[in-house]
């Protein structure tokens, strides 16, 4: 274990062993609530709570997968280009599709910190939870929220937007490929677009530009109701 501990890779490798669990269980199960991430995150505290090993050396090591989140989201884009016809046929949809998602994302927020009469800060903490980490982490620091917060707040609603979106979107009777993939890009990001993908090609697609629309209007949109509460 003092092997293991002691190398600068330990954080890494445990998390892409955690994540290769949930993938496993996943596959053998079929259940949507076992969501490979979520089985991640619950393996490596799991780990840590029972060899004592604390966060600080954990990170050193898990540091490294953060450096590869931008490429992974920019590389997004191949699913995108392969279906430009589809895009450039029902632009106005998409986008009329796509900032409905964002309105959606910041109202909510602001009638849910109403409601529970949350301070301005945990308020601005809030606001970016529905794009891609990349983004969402500069908004809230730029907004005076607390990073840490807002970066699990926006896992977890990747995590959620996984495992209920396809059962939303049964209940709500949405069967069209475009539509499906811009509920689960605008609204839980790049996790949710591994769904949409696992949907369809035209669900990945429509996902991943989701995602790239969603953050630039997300910044502008926190921007403006960060002023409102």
């Amino acid at each position: 274990m003092e092997f293991l501990t002691g190398s600068v890779f330990f954080g890494l490798l445990l998390s892409i062993a955690a994540y290769e669990l949930g993938m496993t269980l996943k596959k053998k199960t079929g259940l949507g609530i076992l969501n490979p991430l979520l089985i991640a995150v619950a393996a490596v505290i799991a780990v840590l709570a029972l060899t004592g090993i604390d966060f600080e050396t954990y990170e050193s090591g898990a540091q490294y997968l953060s450096y590869m989140l931008t490429p992974a989201t920019v590389c997004l884009a191949i699913p995108l280009y392969e279906k430009l016809e589809l895009l450039k046929h029902d632009f106005k949809a998409i986008m009329a599709g796509i900032v409905s998602g964002v309105l959606t994302s910041v109202v909510c927020v602001l009638a849910m910190s109403a409601v529970f009469a949350l301070e301005h800060e945990q308020y601005v903490t809030l606001l970016p939870k529905s794009i891609t980490t990349a983004i969402g982490v500069g908004v809230s620091e730029e907004l005076g929220g607390i990073v840490s917060i807002t970066a699990a707040v926006i896992v977890i609603t990747g995590i959620l937007g996984n495992v209920i979106g396809e059962a939303t979107l049964k209940i709500f009777k949405i069967t069209d490929p475009v539509a499906k993939g811009i509920a689960l890009g605008s609204s839980a990001h790049a996790i949710g677009t591994t769904k949409a993908m696992e949907l369809g090609e035209t669900e990945g697609a429509m996902s991943s530009l989701s995602i790239a629309v969603s953050g630039v209007l997300t910044v502008i949109a926190a921007s403006v109701f960060a002023q409102f509460y």
